[in-house]
């Protein structure tokens, strides 16, 4: 397939655009999460663990949007018809290889900065970076890609919440509670939101080139209750944190339900267009926003 007529701008803004800026909060919150949830327990804090793993997560989510970018352009995911952001491979900034291959140049350096917190954290450790890079990659790629079949959902929830939080919380602790996995459940089922609303607002695309996404295989009205239960669910969870006397990491995150419920309402009244994408912005912002003032909470006990 060829790509369209590139878009003249220079190649540090596109390579910017490429690693989608936006999207990074989904590696940054789950660390500010876990580390505030360890100084919240009583547990001293090692900054240099958080700061590892905060770069090693936001290099992995930069070369997995890297990746998706190129194999969506190969498989015709991603055409001049997209609703979505312009993306390098199919605005032809760089070729579908070149892209590919530095989003492997990201996983690389995702690698490297992982060595000290392997040395640390021991054979879990090394076990979740080598299963979270596979799946970054696997996303889209590879024999069986995740995003292709349905399962891109629970990925998310999966590697930007529950293994995420959890794998700082044990690197600071070498232990792995309760209150780590909810909070991570939290965390991962609000960056879901964010997959879930992609999914439909190019559902139509998705489903002409079989990228049998989530909410290509229940239809849109599925589609759209799956983003209000996992909205519902994550707010939900916060009595958890009220049973534990965390007051203020339950209330806090409330903040953030009045955005939660202009994006529910919009979606739920329109249909997929270009205005999925400030839905998808607003989104990001519930994600921040409950997971800053989550860890807000956390600290001011």
């Amino acid at each position: 397939m060829n790509a369209v007529q590139p878009v003249r701008i220079s190649p540090i803004y596109s390579l910017l655009l490429t690693a989608r800026p936006k999207t990074l909060s989904a590696a940054v919150i789950p660390v500010m999460v876990a580390t505030a949830l360890v100084k919240f327990e009583g547990t001293p804090v090692t900054p240099w663990i958080s700061v590892f793993a905060l770069f090693s997560a936001i290099f992995i989510q930069i070369g997995t949007n890297f990746v998706n970018d190129a194999i969506d352009f190969k498989n015709g995911a991603d055409t001049e018809t997209r609703l979505g952001e312009a993306r390098a491979a199919q605005s032809g900034w760089f070729s579908a290889n070149a892209v590919l291959l530095m989003g492997l140049g990201f996983f690389g350096l995702a690698l490297l900065l992982g060595i000290p917190l392997v040395w640390l954290g021991g054979y879990p450790i090394l076990a979740v970076g080598i299963v979270s890079l596979l799946m970054g990659y696997c996303y889209t790629g590879g024999p069986y890609p995740l995003a292709y079949v349905g399962l891109g959902d629970l990925f998310v929830i999966l590697f930007f919440g529950l293994v995420a939080v959890g794998g700082v919380y044990f690197l600071q602790t070498q232990t792995l509670t309760l209150p780590a996995v909810v909070a991570g459940l939290q965390i991962g089922l609000l960056a879901t939101v964010l997959i879930a609303i992609n999914n439909l607002r190019d559902i139509d695309q998705d489903r002409l080139v079989g990228k049998k996404t989530f909410a290509v295989r229940v239809g849109p009205r599925w589609g759209r209750f799956e983003v209000v239960v996992l909205l519902v669910l994550s707010f939900a969870l916060n009595i958890f944190w009220l049973l534990q006397g965390a007051i203020f990491a339950a209330l806090l995150p409330l903040l953030a339900v009045p955005v939660a419920l202009r994006v529910t309402m919009t979606l739920l009244n329109t249909q997929a267009s270009r205005e999925y994408n400030r839905l998808l912005a607003l989104s990001a912002l519930v994600h921040m926003l409950f997971g800053v003032m989550m860890s807000v909470g956390f600290l001011i006990r």
